[in-house]
């Protein structure tokens, strides 16, 4: 198995419908323009409330992706 390198981007997916929604909307958006994710790491959870609910989900990750 080879070493690997790998370069890391910090950066924040939203959703209204959750945490997972957020993180997925993320992955999906940076895999348009970066090649080789293998992995995220949750560094930050935010959310918007209106009316004493949660409206809006924010979360900030850290993806790896492997330098070719």
């Amino acid at each position: 198995m080879p070493d690997n390198v790998y370069k890391t981007v910090e950066i924040t997916g939203t959703s209204s419908s959750g945490m997972d929604d957020a993180i997925a909307n993320a992955v999906s958006t940076a895999a348009k323009t970066l090649r080789n994710l293998d992995w995220y790491q949750v560094v930050e959870v935010r959310g918007h409330i209106e009316e004493q609910e949660v409206i809006h989900t924010q979360v900030t990750l850290k993806i790896g992706f492997r330098l070719e």
